[in-house]
């Protein structure tokens, strides 16, 4: 005899305690660190860095999560699973390079983070309202945003002194951004004539 499983429903309040403890981890061990870069755990000669303590605690959560069903219970496991999610990001840099701790990559890491949570909550949240203002538009204003996007992110190879691919970028936006605009100008008036 086959058993329907219940639907999961995403818990916002779950995620709001998640998402503000690891922020508030992440910025913790950052500023820790840096103002005291002389203090680390070092016991039988083995460096215990903090993403060991962050591992702990999302597994450990994570775990009770699955194990147990209770909602006063699962607020704070939200928050220790975002305190340790955030002690793992602030290493993230020394991770990827095997013991570079000031590696840029944990900046990046935070703000890859930072826009997924911010993207996931707005489709969470606003699902039809931007299935209408982004995924339903036609394919004609579509070229003139991608034609936006190509010419806005010459930008960065003209600040990194790459003229020639800032340019081309540059170029290639304001053609595909102008063929977009002349679709829809043709569309404009093609249906003012039917009227």
């Amino acid at each position: 005899m086959e058993r329907e499983v219940p639907r999961t429903i995403f818990r916002h309040g779950l995620a709001f305690y998640g998402t503000t403890a690891f922020i508030a981890s992440f910025l913790g061990a950052r500023l820790f660190a840096t103002l005291n870069p002389t203090i680390v755990v070092v016991h039988n000669g083995i460096h215990f860095h903090h993403f060991w303590y962050g591992l702990a605690m999302v597994v450990g959560a994570g775990w009770m999560g699955i194990a147990l069903s209770n909602e006063r219970l699962s607020r704070n496991l939200a928050i220790i699973f975002g305190l340790g999610a955030g002690l793992i990001g602030d290493e993230v840099g020394l991770l990827l390079t095997f013991g570079d701790y000031t590696s840029n990559l944990t900046e990046i890491f935070f703000v890859a983070a930072i826009g997924f949570i911010i993207l996931a909550t707005l489709v969470s949240k606003g699902r039809r309202h931007i299935q209408r203002e982004v995924i339903d538009v036609g394919w004609k204003e579509r070229l003139t945003q991608v034609g936006v996007f190509l010419g806005a992110f010459s930008a960065i190879f003209f600040a990194v002194g790459d003229w020639i691919i800032g340019f081309t970028f540059l170029g290639l936006g304001l053609l595909v951004f102008l063929s977009g605009l002349e679709r829809l100008r043709r569309r404009a008036n093609l249906n003012s004539l039917t009227r």
